[in-house]
C-alpha cells in the first residue's frame, strides 16, 4: 500500500503519517508513506510511484489542491483522494472531483481510520473487478497470431479432426487444440459440454428441438445447430429446465 500526503505544513504531514501508521486498517500489510509540501513535487511522486491513496490539503502556499485533483486523469492509474484540510466549506466540491472522503483538521484518529477503511474497501472492490475482468478473457492461438476474446462472447466450440472451431457472436476461429483445452480455460457454469465433440454457452441457447432417435439439438442465437449427445441429454435438459 502506497500513500501520499500533500500538505504545506510539516507538522500536519508528520501527524497524519503517524496516525496512518497507527491505524489498524491494514491487516499487517506493508504501508509506504510519501510526503510532499507542494503540487509539483507531489505530481512527481505520483508519476514515479503508483500511489494508492492521496491525503490532499486544499490550501498549499498559494496553490490549490483541486488543481492536482483535476490533473490525475493524466496518470495511467487512478489513486483515491482523501481531502485533509482545515476548511469545511469545500466538501461538496471535493466530491465533484471523485474524492473518496473529506477529513478536517485537527485530525482525529477515529476519523482517519474511517477514511482509510473506506478507501481500502474501494481499492479491494476495484481489484476484484479487475481480476474478474481478466478471468473473463480467453486467448486463442491461431496459425499467424493470437487473439483475445471475452468468454461471454463465446457461443459454442466444436472439435473435428483435431481442429477446434470456436464460434463467438461476431467471429469464428480455428485452432489446433482439444475440447479439453478450452474447457479448462472457461470459467463459470454457463459453459457446458453437450457432446463428446462440443460445448456451448447455455446463455446463447435460443431453442431446444427434438432430433433423431429421441435426442435433441440446440438452436443457438446465431442460428447454428448443436447436437446434444445421448449421454449428455439428461444434464442439459435439467440445466435448461426442459
Amino acid at each position: 500500500m502506497k500513500i501520499l500526503i500533500i500538505d504545506d505544513e510539516q507538522l500536519a504531514r508528520t501527524e497524519l503519517a503517524y496516525l496512518i501508521n497507527q491505524s489498524s486498517c491494514f491487516n499487517n500489510e506493508q504501508v509506504n508513506i510519501f510526503q510532499s509540501e507542494d503540487i509539483n513535487h507531489g505530481l512527481g511522486i505520483l508519476i514515479k510511484e503508483q500511489i494508492d491513496i492521496i491525503f490532499l490539503d486544499i490550501s498549499l502556499n498559494g496553490e490549490n489542491g483541486f488543481e492536482l485533483a483535476q490533473q490525475l486523469h493524466q496518470l495511467s492509474y487512478s489513486p483515491l483522494i482523501i481531502f485533509a484540510t482545515a476548511y469545511d466549506e469545500f466538501a461538496a466540491k471535493a466530491f465533484n472531483v471523485d474524492a473518496i472522503d473529506y477529513v478536517l483538521k485537527p485530525f482525529e484518529p477515529k476519523r482517519i481510520d474511517q477514511a482509510l477503511f473506506k478507501a481500502i474497501k474501494a481499492l479491494n472492490k476495484r481489484s476484484d473487478i479487475t481480476t474478474e475482468s481478466l478471468t473473463n478473457l480467453l486467448t486463442i492461438e491461431l496459425q499467424d497470431r493470437n487473439v483475445v476474446i471475452k468468454q461471454d462472447s463465446l457461443i459454442s466450440a466444436t472439435v473435428n479432426d483435431g481442429i477446434l472451431t470456436i464460434i463467438t457472436k461476431t467471429e469464428q476461429y480455428q485452432t489446433k487444440n482439444t475440447l479439453s483445452w478450452i474447457k479448462k480455460r472457461l470459467t463459470g457454469t454457463k459453459f457446458v459440454q453437450v457432446h463428446r465433440k462440443s460445448l456451448v454457452n447455455l446463455e446463447a441457447v435460443k431453442e431446444v428441438q427434438p432430433w433423431f432417435n429421441h435426442t435433441i439439438i440446440l438452436i443457438m442465437t446465431n442460428g447454428d445447430k448443436v447436437q446434444v449427445g445421448r449421454s449428455y441429454q439428461k444434464k442439459v435438459k435439467q440445466l435448461l429446465g426442459v
